[in-house]
């Protein structure tokens, strides 16, 4: 790439990241003149994780899977693993070896999958420079939405990790079911509800005390199935309470895995891999789309809506937990800094780094990729990235105390502050991908 080309293309990408930067401080903004509070935030999490993903995951993967491409969605399937499992390897080293707190490994392993490279790739788009990963005859925005199924694709993995692997989130599946309608008022006004990538860092500490998990970290044993067998559903159904410890735990683990953005992609990929409903579904009506123009369409428009809302969530949610931190005025909660390094350093340069060259050497040297420039290009970009913004819920659970909490507010407000430093990635991502083109 030329000099000139190289500085445009990291104008462009600077440009990018600070569209999604401006985004997260409108959520900020809403957040210090009152426009948005903490339930309102969990609303919008909420719908968006059981509502507007489900319907993206649907009309991306459904429109973009089909018998052809089904290769390149199984390939980011066991990147996405490989990821994980690497990033889990490393937060337990550094938790072992390094005694950082035990959050580093959740911290690590799970980065922000879905909104903020979906609202990445969007302004990429506007500035044109993806244009030089299209090698076919294809428009750019048909290139830029295979690139968002295959971050959602990404996603994907990563949410059910983070159910079935993580400590128990705090959310309207999961949680503790209220006895009775004061403690159900109660939960309300604290603003409490289903917690993913997205949704508010404050939750009330009560609904968490009433909640088990099974504990990620090895330094917070707990019964995993206490808040289970408490509800009466459960009490009254003397088969799950006779039933083998092993086996109730199978069950819950294989339970995590079913969440709505889940469904949502299976059913993306049933209606994608089968061709009549495929057709049916997004043919133009002219050629047997007999559901394209109204069904597909209001999924369509419903999906739309995930891309920029839960950054916006996100601003509140930092703004109200950097307020809390200040008012609770707790000792002894600066940020750690060696611990914020570390994780800073492996989720902005040492995982671009690898991935970048991992995919490269496996787009030229090999042939396990398929002739895709984009595919290259977002499978570099995946591992990279802040932390999830889930983090603080995951610590919550884990029975940490008030100071870890702000301390790891104090992180993630650092990680989204400095995000536009991934222009680095994506640059060097783009000519990581332009250069394995003509090999």
């Amino acid at each position: 790439m030329a000099p000139a080309g190289l500085l445009s293309s990291f104008l462009a990408a600077i440009q990018a990241s600070l569209s999604v930067l401006l985004v997260i401080f409108y959520g900020v903004i809403a957040a210090r003149f009152k426009l948005l509070n903490n339930a309102t935030a969990k609303s919008i999490s909420k719908i968006c994780v059981k509502m507007f993903l489900p319907a993206l995951l649907l009309t991306k993967i459904g429109s973009e899977l089909h018998a052809g491409s089904a290769h390149r969605y199984l390939i980011i399937l066991i990147w996405a693993f490989i990821c994980h499992f690497i990033s889990f390897l490393v937060g337990i080293s550094a938790h072992l070896l390094f005694k950082f707190p035990d959050w580093i490994t959740a911290a690590i392993m799970f980065n922000n999958t879905t909104s903020y490279p979906l609202l990445l790739i969007q302004s990429l788009d506007e500035t044109g420079i993806l244009s030089n990963l299209i090698v076919t005859d294809e428009s750019t925005r048909d290139a830029i939405e295979r690139a968002k199924s295959y971050f959602l694709v990404f996603s994907t993995v990563s949410s059910c990790l983070t159910f079935a692997v993580g400590p128990r989130l705090m959310d309207s599946e999961h949680a503790y079911d209220p006895l009775d309608d004061k403690e159900e008022e109660d939960d309300d006004e604290d603003g409490n509800g289903h917690t993913s990538e997205e949704t508010s860092l404050l939750t009330s500490r009560a609904r968490l005390a009433s909640v088990t998990s099974i504990s990620f970290f090895p330094s917070k044993p707990k019964d995993p199935f206490a808040a289970y067998d408490r509800r009466p559903s459960f009490v009254a159904q003397k088969r799950w309470l006779d039933m083998h410890p092993r086996t109730r735990w199978w069950l819950l683990f294989l339970n995590d895995f079913l969440n709505a953005p889940l469904l949502g992609a299976a059913l993306g990929a049933i209606i994608g891999l089968i061709p009549v409903l495929h057709r049916a579904f997004f043919n133009d009506t002219y050629d047997g789309g007999i559901f394209s123009a109204w069904l597909t369409a209001s999924w369509k428009n419903v999906g739309g809506l995930f891309v920029p809302l839960p950054l916006v969530v996100a601003g509140v949610s930092l703004y109200n937990a950097r307020m809390e931190a200040k008012r609770s005025d707790t000792s002894g909660s600066d940020t750690p800094w060696l611990t914020t390094l570390f994780l800073l350093a492996v989720r902005f340069v040492v995982w671009p780094v690898v991935s970048i060259a991992v995919i490269y050497a496996l787009a030229t040297k090999t042939n396990i990729l398929s002739n895709d420039p984009m595919l290259w290009f977002t499978m570099m970009l995946m591992p990279a990235g802040p932390p999830a913004m889930k983090l603080i819920t995951m610590v919550q659970v884990s029975d940490a105390d008030e100071e870890d909490e702000h301390k790891i507010a104090k992180i993630l407000t650092i990680s989204y502050f400095i995000s536009p430093i991934l222009a680095f990635t994506v640059v060097g991502s783009l000519q990581a991908s332009q250069a394995a083109i003509g090999n």
